[in-house]
């Protein structure tokens, strides 16, 4: 295992990594609405796994840049990006990379997407960074050393009543997936006090992490997509698990306040 300097390093290297990205992508943004004349200008895409599933320039170039850094800094690492690049390592560390977290929120100009770096060894989260550039807002966690917004320590919640709680989720981009979620939502929302729907993964981890909501669940992520909000939900105090109670993984995230975590399990559990 890797020492505490190495993981504060690890955190260093990935806020910075996150910043850099992150203003590209809005810098960009910011330029397109020049061009249209006011702001929210539509902004253009390919598509991925649906119509509806969106993958801009601004992605593309702000991966390049994160992944140049990397291949110039650590040649070892492996690289793991949601725009396609997929190395391979020798060292045992793995970098997670989503540019843009929350794409269809950049297209339309709206505040909650992300750019999101997260750094493993041998499978365990070392440290992670998620920037929320329309917020200019960061948030760090390295392992084992607290979680931070713009350096300042974070914590979670501390609602302990289900029926007060404010949850957050989201839904996949498939239609089939969609109605999966929706099902399952309609079953939750009358047991806890409201549900956000922000669009970002990574920042619904973070505003678990600081407060600004009480829990947060999804299914069917990407690896990418909750890497660095995973471990810096935990670092604040959440407890995160996938829904039977086990380590979570993409396929079922949950975090909750530490207070509130049992309860959610049990609800969704019972769904």
């Amino acid at each position: 295992m890797n020492s505490f300097a190495d993981r504060a390093e690890l955190r260093a290297l990935a806020e910075r990594l996150a910043a850099d990205a992150g203003a590209i992508a809005l810098a960009g943004r910011r330029n397109e609405n020049q061009i249209s004349g006011q702001p929210g200008g539509h902004i253009d895409g390919d598509t991925k796994s649906s119509v509806t599933d969106v993958v801009t320039e601004f992605d593309r170039a702000a991966e390049a840049h994160i992944v140049g850094e990397l291949r110039r800094l650590r040649p070892d690492d492996a690289i793991i990006g949601e725009e396609g690049t997929d190395d391979d390592g020798t060292s045992g560390y793995a970098w997670f990379l989503d540019p843009i977290d929350g794409t269809t929120n950049f297209i339309y100009d709206q505040p909650a997407w992300a750019c999101s770096i997260g750094v493993a060894l041998h499978g365990e989260m070392q440290a992670g960074a998620v920037f929320i550039p329309p917020l200019n807002e960061m948030f760090t966690a390295a392992l084992d050393a607290g979680a931070t917004r713009d350096g300042q320590p974070i914590s979670a919640s501390t609602q302990t009543d289900l029926s007060l709680a404010l949850v957050g989720t989201g839904f996949g981009f498939r239609a089939e997936t969609r109605r999966q979620q929706a099902s399952f939502l309609t079953e939750l929302i009358t047991q806890v006090r409201d549900i956000r729907r922000l669009g970002s993964a990574a920042v619904d981890l973070c505003m678990v992490a600081c407060g600004r909501l009480d829990a947060y669940y999804e299914l069917h992520l990407n690896s990418w997509d909750a890497a660095a909000g995973d471990l810096i939900a935990r670092e604040s105090g959440a407890i995160t698990s996938d829904f039977t109670g086990s380590r979570a993984r993409p396929e079922q995230m949950l975090a909750a306040a530490p207070g509130l975590h049992q309860a959610l399990l049990s609800a969704i559990r019972s769904i």
